[in-house]
């Protein structure tokens, strides 16, 4: 029998967070084609962006797992304006990052339903997920079981680590979805 996965927090992320987040995230870019970015962005640079997101009203959430009584960074979740165009403000972009040790625990899942759920309440009403690099299973295997259904694949839209890599978007329906009038309130693009 397999053991229990340890206990789960999932919250809004704070600076203090930045550290894991940023060495997360530049794993990520050394290493990883999840992201289209060459240069690994400083401490900084995930400040700005980090702040830019809450301000604009978009939620950033940080999971961790609970071991022996303490707190261990497992990832992020953020939420982001898909596109600049006033018309897009109801749509947002997901990002999911999990710390390698914890691939394969639902940290993933417990993150974007947590994301999913921010989202739909704030009014948003599409959430659009970008999957760098089509061969990623796990990422695009993730979206199809909290109900996300294809909506096209970009051949060689990216270059990375020497290849040409192609771009899946996957989108959700959020609330009443494209169906009635949204909410003017929504947060984002004002």
């Amino acid at each position: 029998m397999a053991a229990a996965a340890p206990p789960l927090r999932l919250r809004a992320a704070v600076e203090s967070d930045l550290d894991a987040i940023a060495a997360l995230y530049a794993l990520e870019v050394r290493e990883g084609v999840a992201t289209y970015e060459y240069d690994v962005p400083d401490r900084s640079e995930m400040r700005r962006r980090w702040r830019a997101i809450v301000e604009a009203g978009y939620p950033y959430l940080v999971a961790e797992r609970i071991e022996d009584g303490a707190a261990r960074f497992a990832g992020y979740a953020y939420a982001s304006a898909y596109r600049t165009r006033i018309g897009y403000r109801w749509t947002v972009e997901n990002s999911v990052y999990v710390e390698p040790a914890s691939h394969g625990c639902g940290i993933g899942g417990a993150l974007m339903r947590r994301l999913i759920a921010d989202c739909t309440a704030l009014g948003f009403r599409q959430m659009v997920a970008v999957i760098g690099d089509g061969s990623n299973a796990a990422s695009v295997a993730l979206h199809e079981r909290l109900g996300f259904k294809l909506a096209g694949v970009f051949p060689g839209l990216g270059r990375k680590h020497g290849r040409w890599l192609d771009t899946v978007q996957m989108v959700l329906p959020l609330g009443d979805g494209d169906v009635g009038e949204p909410d003017p309130g929504v947060p984002g693009l004002k």
